[in-house]
């Protein structure tokens, strides 16, 4: 360099061992513009002309590299002057204008400072080291100036939040207030509405009692009324037996001709019955036609053809009312067969096979228990691949159909096992089985019948 140029990518390490060093760690925005620059310039690099701890970045792409490579770049360009030559050359091709003033001494005004360092890091031309400190100190200003810009929008963003806040809280504690008016008022109205209610329920208190005090006379005066009825008939009764006695002398009268004793007692009998008359009008007694009930109407019997309680009850029944099944099950030696995939894709066909089946038996296991009835419970084994681990529950008989027969099938044949007589129900809802099972005798009901009364276990 004896003609006085600046120093060039081809001047060797010889140079840089005269040039000064930083008195600092490299700021932080020249250290990443730096690695972005080495980064970039990188892939011209042939793998032999790379640092061997930067070879492994090789493949890499620039963005990639800046990134997991940083401290490795930042490292090779600091201890190997070599490489950071050869950036520098690479610099020197992307920006000729920037670098050309940087050999110059004159670095230009408009630049970015971070660009301009980086440069000057590169490149190490005179004075580098205070290029570098400056550019660090203007991007620490300028980006305390920018974080100032950022604080200073933040607190205006924040003020006007405030009083946003402020402004809603008012609205509120109006709105608040509003309400609250409305609840005394509407207090206010309950308050008057429960004083009228309690002056109503005093009146109808004291009404009652007026009420009562009057149905204690009206039975005071009925119960007098009837022991004054008693003892009118007690003397008519009287009166009638001297009536009677009367008409046994008149007959014997007449049968001795006497003909005043005849007269005598036509006029006592007219009497009586005229003063029977006067008691039946004063008592207001019905006449014997208008009389709905008699005394023996009263008797508890059961009259012929007339139907029981239990048969009243039997008969109102539904077919879908779950009572339907425990009076079957009530039955003496009763036998419930239950087609299971049947009722459980009916009650609860979300849920997988063996939930459906363990779910099912849970509550068939719970009704056998409470109705003492024989419970089998069938389930389709031709399409299972393997046999099915299952423990069934106590008082539950489970039978899975054989290769190359259907649950069905096996319900009928269970059905035709069982003696004539014998009370059967078999559960489903597969009308097929339904009419075939009763004309077996069976009694079919519906799967949802038995889903309602496992309900209720």
């Amino acid at each position: 360099m004896g003609d006085g140029t600046p120093g060039t990518a081809a001047d060797g390490p010889a140079d840089d061992a005269r040039e000064p060093t930083l008195d600092r760690p490299l700021p932080e925005g020249v250290r990443h513009r730096v690695v972005a620059v080495a980064a970039d310039a990188f892939g011209s690099f042939t793998f032999a002309e790379l640092p061997l701890p930067l070879r492994p970045y090789a493949r890499f792409t620039p963005s990639r590299r800046a990134k997991h490579a940083a401290t490795a770049l930042a490292a090779a360009l600091e201890s190997d002057p070599a490489f950071r030559h050869k950036v520098a050359g690479k610099l020197r091709e992307a920006q000729p204008e920037l670098t050309g003033a940087l050999d110059a001494g004159t670095p230009p005004p408009a630049a970015d400072p971070l660009d301009v360092a980086a440069a000057a890091y590169l490149l190490r031309p005179a004075g580098w080291a205070k290029l570098v400190a400056t550019a660090g100190e203007e991007a620490q200003r300028a980006h305390a100036e920018r974080a100032d810009e950022e604080t200073l929008r933040e607190l205006a963003k924040l003020r006007e939040e405030v009083q946003g806040l402020h402004a809603q809280l008012r609205s509120e504690a109006v709105r608040a207030r509003a309400e609250l008016d409305a609840v005394r008022k509407e207090g206010d109205v309950a308050h008057r509405k429960l004083r009228s209610a309690l002056s109503d329920v005093k009146r109808a208190e004291a009404a009652q009692r007026r009420i009562q005090a009057e149905l204690d006379e009206a039975r005071a005066a009925a119960a007098q009324d009837r022991a004054a009825a008693e003892t009118e008939a007690r003397r008519l009764r009287t009166r009638v037996a001297e009536a009677e006695a009367a008409v046994e002398s008149g007959r014997r009268a007449a049968r001795e001709g006497r003909s005043i004793e005849d007269v005598r007692l036509r006029l006592l009998l007219d009497t009586v019955l005229d003063a029977a008359s006067g008691l039946r009008r004063e008592l207001a007694l019905p006449p014997r036609e208008s009389m709905g009930v008699r005394p023996a109407d009263t008797v508890d019997a059961v009259a012929p053809g007339a139907f029981s309680p239990r048969d009243i009850a039997t008969r109102a029944l539904s077919e879908t009312d779950p009572a339907l099944l425990d009076q079957l099950l009530a039955l003496p030696q009763a036998h419930l067969v239950v087609d299971g995939y049947n009722v459980t894709k009916t009650g609860y066909p979300s849920m997988p096979l063996e939930k459906q089946r363990l779910r099912l038996l849970g509550g068939l296991a719970a009704l056998a228990a409470q109705s003492g009835a024989e419970v089998t419970c069938v389930f389709d084994g031709a399409d299972l691949d393997m046999p099915v681990l299952l423990a069934p529950p106590r008082g539950v008989r489970v039978l899975f159909s054989k290769a190359g027969e259907t649950a069905d099938e096996l319900i009928r044949r269970l059905v035709r096992a069982e003696p004539p007589g014998r009370q059967i129900v078999v559960v489903s809802a597969d009308r097929e089985v339904a009419d075939g099972v009763a004309k077996a005798g069976a009694r079919p009901v519906a799967s949802v019948l038995l889903l309602k009364r496992l309900a209720r276990v």
